[in-house]
């Protein structure tokens, strides 16, 4: 059983160890939205599919020699298809810059296609192992299970999604990473080849016995098999079954991680562990049915609902450690109720590799829902309380099918429990019609769900419309005319990016040079900072969410900041860096004399667009004394380390701008880097109301994020205060010490 032990985990965790390295390709070049991970997961599961149509085709219609010749011939192509890619692109994973997106159009097509040519056959032959693999073992040990194999391939899966956002994306880059995997490759390739020539020596047609004792079941039926042997053959009812339980906790999966990622950030981090919560529930129910219980499983669905409605209930203000926790176990309550079910429902070892078609054609289905048809269908995360509700009645049947007498009083703890159960998914959809019901506006793409909210309608002066990515506000503004102009949230004078382009006013004035900034701006958001510009000013603005982008230019007559300000204003549709550098490589650097980053996908800011090497394209495009404001507000993330080391890298002075939440502010920091050391000593800092800290690092920053290595964990908030710095201090400045010059602290 060794060899095929070993062939099996191999596969296993390097199929799984390259989706979260294909996915961090991806993701630059995608926006860094949650929807890369979906389209993502969509081709996996495709993929996964016709690998096991291929086993179950291969495995029920050749003889066994023969389907390890054909097999051999396989991994031979993919071996020598890698190893051609390798020499020829520098790697045998990442893409070549042929795939970089022209525009936003058709985002998932390109997406698939793009995985498919650099990807495609290697893992469409890692996911053929599993259930060929099986097949063989069957045959050629006959009388011993082979579904011990399919819980040792879920074990492989589940050590390479675990150890790699905490063993290798912190400390291994990119690169590194696919050579690795590459040679992983061809490491399972010879070991699936010593398998194919054990089946080799094998008689081509199996004996009787090799067959293992059917158990009937409900959804199967008998069948004369050859010499009048009773086979059991699934029916419809049982393979719609299989296929509706597969696909209802893959849309689970796919629902909680982007529940998840749309508030803290697009990453490996965030996507493996729902994947392996879903993995660990495959490991427990196919190791042994002992191991389901619809009781407890029942009971711990009530739960992990009662919690998910209190962290939706927080919003994002609540805590990682809790949103991680509740929507974590609720997965695992759901997925463990779905495979458990599915499970108690398999086959004999027959019908092994239709039964695992099946299962893989719910996982696409589940993928297809999530990836294509919610988004055209809802217009916001509507299949997670769906998904989880349909789980909760799920359990509900299977605790009306538990067999065996039961006392009035266990009958009334499964009416009781099922109430609970009803009450849970209930709760959950009504929570979200509910705030969906406020919206006056919502829209659903690929970069995610936008709302606009009306608020204040009875009071005129503070009537106002306010634009929400996910449960974050990305701006707001008032009715009235009087008000209409008012800069608000984010952008007020007082914040960051309005001291930094007030000051470069004042430097500009007091030097006697024109009028007139150029002001770059990376995200739209309703274009509130259009209102800190003035006649002179050009404004140029970049944004990747077509949804937004229509809002902005006053789609509903909601917002029109962009059409009132009397500067000019240009609109660059794309992802921001993206464009950036294709104007750099066109010879077209912007020469801002303001650049202000504030890209966020609802709390989350997309990792590839605060990269050393995004920065420092940035400067690039910044006028000889111009300035960089990174908004960098954020809930889960402390990210003032990492830009610091920035600011190091590039020998930039850094000033920390925070800004409460009073009057029509809301708190936000911002970080602004000048290449001048006096800039943030202007009297527009000092004398701003908003606390200001100028920043030095004291010693080489011990991490920071590059394009070949990245990892949320690293900036992660452990119980520090918001505005916390770590391994800073006050730089002495122009003279007079820090603490003499007012708003400093």
């Amino acid at each position: 059983m060794s060899r095929y032990a070993i062939a099996i985990f191999a596969s296993a965790f390097l199929l799984f160890g390259v989706q979260p390295l294909v996915g961090r390709y991806s993701l630059p070049w995608y926006g860094g939205t949650p929807g890369v991970w979906t389209a993502c997961m969509l081709f996996f599961q495709v993929v996964l599919l016709g690998g096991y149509a291929y086993a179950h085709g291969l495995a029920s219609r050749r003889a066994p020699r023969t389907q390890a010749r054909v097999h051999l011939g396989l991994l031979a192509v993919a071996v020598l298809l890698l190893g051609a890619r390798a020499l020829l692109a520098g790697s045998p994973v990442a893409p070549g810059p042929e795939w970089r997106p022209e525009g936003t159009a058709l985002a998932v097509p390109r997406l698939l296609a793009m995985l498919a040519v650099t990807i495609g056959l290697p893992f469409f032959v890692l996911s053929t192992t599993g259930p060929l693999l099986q097949s063989w073992f069957a045959r050629a040990r006959p009388g011993r299970s082979p579904y011990p194999l399919y819980a040792l391939s879920n074990a492989g899966s589940l050590l390479a999604l675990l150890g790699y956002p905490f063993l290798v994306e912190p400390w291994v880059g990119r690169g590194a990473q696919a050579w690795g995997w590459g040679v992983g490759f061809v490491f399972f390739a010879a070991a699936c080849a010593v398998c194919a020539l054990d089946v080799m020596k094998q008689p081509d047609t199996a004996p009787a016995a090799t067959a293992a004792p059917v158990t009937a079941t409900p959804l199967t039926e008998g069948a004369r098999g050859e010499a009048g042997a009773e086979v059991a053959r699934p029916t419809v009812r049982a393979t719609m079954t299989w296929l509706g339980l597969s696909t209802c906790a893959s849309v689970l999966l796919l629902a909680t991680t982007n529940q998840l990622s749309q508030d803290v950030a697009a990453g490996p981090f965030l996507w493996v562990l729902p994947l392996a919560v879903y993995l660990l529930t495959f490991i427990l129910a196919f190791s042994r049915e002992s191991f389901y219980s619809r009781t407890v499983y029942a009971v711990l669905l009530i739960a992990a609902g009662a919690g998910v409605a209190h962290a939706q209930t927080q919003g994002p203000q609540s805590s990682l450690a809790l949103q991680l926790a509740a929507y974590s176990v609720a997965l695992f309550a759901g997925s463990m109720v779905c495979h458990g079910e599915l499970y108690r429902l398999r086959p004999p070892p027959r019908h092994l590799s239709a039964f695992y078609l099946w299962v893989s054609a719910g996982g696409v289905l589940g993928g297809l829902l999530i990836s294509v048809l919610a988004p055209a269908v809802f217009s916001a995360y509507w299949e997670y309380p769906l998904s989880l509700g349909a789980c909760c009645v799920i359990a509900l049947v299977g605790m009306a099918k538990q067999a065996g007498e039961a006392t009035r009083t266990q009958r009334m703890q499964r009416v009781l429990r099922g109430a609970m159960l009803l009450l849970v998914a209930g709760h959950l959809t009504y929570t979200m019609a509910r705030e969906q019901g406020r919206a006056r506006f919502a829209s659903r793409n690929f970069f995610g769900v936008v709302r606009v909210m009306e608020q204040g309608v009875g009071s005129p002066e503070d009537h106002r419309f306010t634009l929400l990515h996910g449960a974050i506000t990305h701006g707001l503004q008032y009715v009235t005319p009087e008000r209409r102009g008012v800069p608000t949230t984010y952008y007020t004078p007082e914040a960051g990016l309005g001291l930094a382009i007030a000051e470069q006013r004042r430097l500009r004035e007091a030097v006697g040079l024109p009028a007139g900034l150029r002001v770059g701006v990376l995200g739209l958001g309703v274009g509130t900072s259009a209102a800190l510009l003035e006649a002179e000013d050009t404004g140029r603005f970049y944004e990747i969410d077509p949804a937004v982008i229509a809002l902005a230019q006053g789609e509903g007559g909601y917002f029109s900041f962009l059409g009132d300000t009397p500067a000019k204003v240009e609109l660059v549709e794309g992802d921001a860096r993206i464009s950036l550098e294709r104007e750099l490589e066109a010879g077209g650097a912007q020469g801002f004399d303001v650049l202000a980053l504030d890209t966020f996908s609802s709390d989350a800011v997309p990792v590839h667009l605060l990269t050393q090497e995004a920065v420092a394209l940035y400067r690039a495009h910044l006028a000889p004394h111009g300035v960089l404001a990174l908004h960098i507000s954020n809930v889960h993330l402390d990210l003032v380390p990492l830009t610091l080391a920035h600011a190091r890298a590039l020998g930039l002075h850094a000033a920390l701008v925070v800004n409460e939440t009073q009057g029509d502010a809301l708190r936000s920091n911002w970080m602004v880097l000048s290449p001048d050391r006096e800039f943030s000593w202007g009297p527009t800092f000092t004398r701003a109301s908003a606390r200001v800290r100028r920043l030095g690092l004291r010693e080489d920053p011990d991490f920071t994020w590059t394009d070949e290595k990245s990892s949320v964990l690293h900036v992660l908030r452990r119980g520090r205060p918001s505005a916390s710095v770590k391994d800073v201090e006050a730089s002495s400045g122009p003279p007079g010490p820090a603490s003499a010059q007012p708003g400093t602290e």
